[in-house]
């Protein structure tokens, strides 16, 4: 029974694929004005579930009703048009347009640009998202980009608004801005539908929350009632092994970058500048910091995908700057990118394959030049045993696989190969809470085993938890290292905007 309070009432929602069952008669209910989080692990269905009611995916059963009348959006203008607006994890936006002219491209019927400029100003202002109309996004932080796509949904006066891990590319002091807004906006009436793997910040932010796990609804909590941990148990349907970083004594120097700097590869991207910092074995070595402030540029260097002056990169007292990824990884120096697909995966090919692709040379899968497809395919069933991958098997592609599978994957390939130092950028980027577990834990114990790690990431949580020492990346300088225990989450997002915390307590 549909209540007066009720926004949009979901009942007995089922969506099939060939061999999965994304969505198994899902029914729950979300109230006018609430903030709703919606919980899973990964491959839960929480993807399709959103894009079916943003009309997107077209479910095989089951109804929807929105406000009182029955709702079954074709298409994304439809779910629109009834006041249903999604602001998605990866954001999609122009570079090269200014603000306006994004939100503009993602209006029905815009108004003239004087007019849409200024309503851009007066929305912005009202929820306290500043915002120039006529900035280039291409100049934009990430936060910044996070209020284009917030802003455009808002210039359609939303019943309900869909976030997808909204926190993913945000700094602490911009979660704080953002939660103002989702407030502001709950209590002018605002539905908010929610989606993150990060439990503390539902905790925060969200009134209620419903949980799915294989398709299915198993349960409902009230967060700020319901622990972290409780949360997570609740997805998995299992105890969650926490990983447990044991403080030790870093052996010998691994790793020295020195003084390295670099022109920004294109317009939008970011220069390096005097560069420097070091990593030990068994050394966790944590590198924060905002999307688009050089991670991926640094990266790219260590992993040997750009090419530097040999000296400022040095392994082992090699210098190894001209040597290109294949090279690197011959000697021990192993990497896995942000992008899992197309970057880290082809996700065309089978995972046998993409094992194929970064083990064959240090697991010896192609002696003579000869493909060992035999142990092409152990190799990879090793790894999916080992880091709990759910797939059907090794010769599933890569892009059937969700995205913490998929995770779990790359990562497990590399650490499988026993690297003497992991650049891994984003290890737990979009994962539930059981997978990220499981790959900090695989983080952990390589550098128990005397490996050195290097660990970028925009998760300050996660840094906390498996680093030795922190660093941060601002406008493409690094900021100096610090142990990571006894830092504070301000000291850090004094880190992530370029500035020391010790020199800002004596100041």
């Amino acid at each position: 029974m549909t209540s007066t309070d009720d926004l949009l009432v979901i009942e007995g929602v089922t969506k099939a694929y060939p061999g999965v069952v994304a969505n198994s008669d899902v029914s729950f209910r979300i109230r006018k004005g609430e903030v709703h989080a919606l919980l899973g692990e990964n491959g839960a269905g929480k993807s399709t579930l959103v894009k079916t009611i943003y009309g997107l995916v077209t479910p095989d059963a089951g109804t929807m009703v929105l406000d009182g009348l029955r709702y079954a959006p074709s298409e994304p203008s439809a779910a629109r048009q009834a006041g249903v607006a999604m602001v998605f994890q990866h954001f999609s936006l122009f570079d090269a347009l200014t603000v306006a002219e994004n939100i503009a491209l993602g209006m029905e019927t815009p108004p003239k640009r004087r007019v849409l400029a200024r309503q851009i100003r007066e929305v912005s202002e009202a929820y306290g998202l500043p915002l120039s109309p006529h900035r280039r996004v291409g100049d934009l932080s990430a936060g910044e980009r996070q209020r284009v796509e917030i802003v455009r949904c808002l210039l359609q006066d939303p019943r309900l608004l869909i976030m997808d891990e909204p926190t993913s590319v945000l700094t602490p002091q911009e979660v704080e801005i953002l939660f103002r807004t989702l407030r502001q906006l709950s209590s002018e009436g605002t539905a908010i539908l929610y989606i993150s793997h990060k439990l503390d910040e539902i905790r925060a932010i969200c009134d209620t929350a419903t949980i799915l796990r294989h398709g299915k609804v198993v349960g409902d909590c009230v967060p700020s009632q319901t622990s972290a941990r409780d949360m997570a148990e609740m997805m998995v349907a299992a105890k969650l092994d926490t990983p447990v970083k044991h403080p030790g004594t870093p052996g010998a120097e691994v790793l020295s970058v020195d003084g390295l700097s670099l022109p920004a590869a294109s317009q939008f991207g970011t220069a390096l500048k005097e560069i420097g910092f070091s990593v030990a074995k068994g050394e966790i070595l944590g590198i924060g910091g905002v999307a688009g402030n050089g991670q991926d540029e640094l990266f790219a260097v260590l992993s040997g995908e750009t090419r530097t002056a040999p000296d400022a990169v040095t392994f082992d007292g090699r210098p190894v700057g001209r040597l290109g990824p294949h090279e690197r990884r011959a000697i021990g120096i192993l990497s896995a990118p942000e992008e899992r697909l197309g970057h880290a995966a082809a996700p065309d090919m089978s995972l046998t394959d993409n094992a194929l692709m970064t083990a064959a040379l240090r697991m010896k899968l192609a002696p003579g030049g000869w493909i060992d497809w035999a142990g092409v395919k152990g190799y990879a069933e090793t790894v999916i045993k080992a880091f709990d991958v759910r797939t059907p098997g090794a010769h599933t592609a890569a892009g059937a696989l969700s995205g913490g599978n998929l995770q779990k994957f790359v990562v497990g390939r590399e650490v499988m190969q026993a690297p003497q130092l992991l650049i891994v950028n984003q290890p737990t980027w979009g994962v539930d809470a059981a997978a990220a577990a499981h790959i900090r834990k695989a983080l952990i114990k390589l550098a128990e085993d005397g490996a050195a790690v290097i660990a970028i990431s925009q998760d300050l949580d996660e840094l906390m938890e498996i680093s030795d020492r922190i660093t941060a990346i601002c406008d493409g300088r690094m900021v100096r290292p610090r142990p990571a225990q006894g830092l504070t989450m301000n000291d850090l997002g004094l880190m992530l905007g370029g500035r020391d915390p010790e020199e800002e307590a004596v100041a």
